[in-house]
């Protein structure tokens, strides 16, 4: 393991402010040249994040701020669709859109914290001052 995070990395929080089938921790980022929310959450110990928008249709999927699982932190669910998604993977097992994908964001957990990596096609979004 590098002794530090890659130069590009991005601090999202603490590894441990994610706990399993908890909350999730959203940030902003570009994707294919659109500013989009994304999400991180923690499920069976691995930290995997993605863009927050529905395989079926491209709304956003929380439920209520942060909250992507259902009541028993097994799935990831779409508030609107109703697709349930396999946090480790992704992969819509269930509602409109099953054998889809949600879109993965990379990330880093190293040293207590997580970073996002924005790596083609992401990009961080520039502040306008």
């Amino acid at each position: 393991m590098p002794e530090s995070p890659p130069p590009h990395a991005r601090g999202l929080c603490a590894s441990d402010a994610l706990g399993d089938g908890g909350d999730a921790v959203p940030f902003a980022l570009r994707y294919q040249g659109q500013a989009l929310r994304a999400f991180a959450v923690r499920y069976q110990g691995q930290a995997v994040a993605y863009l927050n928008r529905c395989a079926h249709i491209g709304m956003e999927m929380d439920w209520q701020a942060n909250r992507f699982f259902d009541a028993d932190g097994q799935w990831l669910l779409c508030a609107t669709h109703g697709a349930a998604y396999h946090p480790h993977t992704g992969l819509c097992v269930a509602g409109p859109c099953v054998g889809a994908r949600l879109v993965p964001v990379p990330l880093l957990e190293h040293h207590g914290q997580l970073y996002w990596l924005p790596e083609p096609p992401f990009s961080t979004l520039e502040l306008s001052t």
